[in-house]
């Protein structure tokens, strides 16, 4: 792909309080990317205004010549637009909030990608997200639509899968375990690879070559090590010997399900109604600061707000602590963070303007990568990405410790697909019943019933 002049990025879901940090990392690459103008769409105009102006200031602060623009449909959002992003949150965090709680309430862990909570966004977001990539496909054939929308492997398989979108999904999760390790072994990133496969959310590395040699073996027996690879007390050690595996953080809620239930309750709050009080927040002081012209204590409220809000990622769960209750808050500036969804994502854009591969764990349709699963269905896998493509990396079979959870996983997945597309409350029940977290009919049924009650889910 010849690096195209001029061209346009899109942000759907460009209210979201992650846009700054894409913004930012356009801006950097804004000369190897083609790139003069930066659109962001969002429904809740008041929100994605004061985002606007926050990554107007950002831009100028980095003296950079990037143009924030504000649009009002979708339709102008990503008109002939090279790469259109996607992190819509249908519902906003509230809807996350009620999920979390209604899942809690039935006895499962609140967590808004995995268990009752994730089938609820997956509902709400499935419609919506390949109504927004039918009008990409339309307006922008030749256009990369980059999905970070959550559960990012579920809607991107539902977008492949309902629309002729050119789609991939992101997601830093497996990125930062593989920058944990690196750190933890004391070697630079470039001289460690980590073999990684599964689905989005349901990831492990299984082997990891420190400048060509395999090293998997004294890592699983260097307890300090194993501490080290997660932001929370996680996983047992003699659990993570006995697969010879080294999961992403999010099957915590998998195997840890029982301890992730009782750390909420003891906490009597769930992340997601955490990240409500901390936007609400964010958005009243940038509101004031914004309107005064003070874009400086603007940017240096949303610094503040990153750091709370990552620092304070998986304690909850992990430990049982309330996120406001921590004094151990980073003093980082995120910006400049070795990883994060505006590093994935501007990884995958690079990749895809230069004729020089780069390996990004990527959700793309399978295409042989994984033995076990279909060639259409979406896995998240090692990719190398250039010369406007994106060739996943053969990585065999599934060790058979993990086999039957990916595939109930997906069978999941498709399910869920069907009950949004086809506004099904059986199917979305049998869904459910297909989740190995959940697996009971009556249980699913009750989940379903509450969740269209509280209007967090309409069917």
């Amino acid at each position: 792909m010849s690096k195209p002049a001029n061209c346009k990025i899109a942000l759907l879901g460009g209210g979201s309080v992650r846009a700054p940090l894409v913004v930012f990392g356009v801006n950097e690459s804004a000369r190897h990317l083609g790139v003069d103008e930066f659109v962001l769409y969002d429904p809740d105009m008041e929100r994605v205004q004061i985002i606007g102006e926050l990554c107007k200031a950002l831009v100028e602060r980095e003296n950079g010549n990037l143009r924030i623009r504000v649009a009002s449909t979708v339709e102008d959002a990503v008109s002939d637009a090279a790469f259109i992003l996607s992190s819509i949150r249908v519902g906003g965090a509230q809807a996350r909030a009620i999920d979390e709680k209604i899942a809690i309430r039935h006895g499962y862990p609140g967590q808004e990608t995995t268990g009752p909570a994730g089938a609820a966004m997956a509902l709400r977001t499935i419609p919506v997200a390949i109504e927004q990539a039918r009008i990409v496909e339309k307006l922008s054939p030749s256009g990369w639509l980059i999905n970070f929308t959550n559960p990012a492997g579920l809607i991107t398989q539902a977008i492949l899968h309902h629309t002729g979108a050119k789609c991939v999904g992101i997601c830093d999760t497996p990125t930062e375990l593989f920058h944990r390790i690196a750190l933890a072994l004391h070697a630079p990133p470039q001289e460690v690879q980590c073999d990684y496969m599964g689905l989005n959310h349901l990831g492990w590395v299984y082997r990891v070559r420190l400048r060509g040699e395999d090293v998997m073996e004294r890592i699983l027996a260097d307890d300090e090590l194993l501490d080290s690879l997660y932001s929370a007390p996680l996983f047992d050690h003699e659990m993570l010997r006995a697969l010879r595996l080294l999961p992403t953080e999010y099957l915590f809620f998998y195997y840890a399900r029982r301890r992730a239930l009782e750390n909420q309750r003891h906490a009597g709050t769930t992340r997601g109604a955490e990240v409500v009080q901390l936007n609400v927040e964010l958005m009243r002081i940038l509101s004031s600061q914004i309107g005064s012209g003070d874009s400086s204590a603007a940017l240096g409220t949303y610094v503040d707000y990153l750091n709370q809000r990552s620092g304070s990622y998986m304690k909850l769960e992990g430990v049982s602590v309330s996120a406001f209750d921590m004094s151990d808050i980073p003093s980082d500036d995120p910006f400049r963070a070795a990883t994060g969804y505006h590093r994935i994502a501007l990884d995958v854009m690079n990749g895809l303007c230069s004729n020089e591969e780069v390996r990004v764990v990527v959700n793309v349709r399978n295409s042989g990568s994984i033995a076990e699963i279909a060639a259409n269905d979406v896995a998240e896998v090692p990719c190398a990405i250039g010369g406007n493509s994106i060739t996943p990396e053969q990585c065999g079979s599934l060790p058979e410790s993990v086999r039957g959870l990916v595939l109930s996983v997906k069978a999941y997945e498709r399910a869920i697909i069907e009950a949004a597309v086809t506004k099904s409350a059986s199917l979305a029940q049998k869904a459910l019943l297909l989740l190995p977290t959940v697996g009971e009919w009556e249980p699913s049924g009750r989940i379903v019933s509450d969740l269209m009650k509280s209007k967090s889910v309409i069917l």
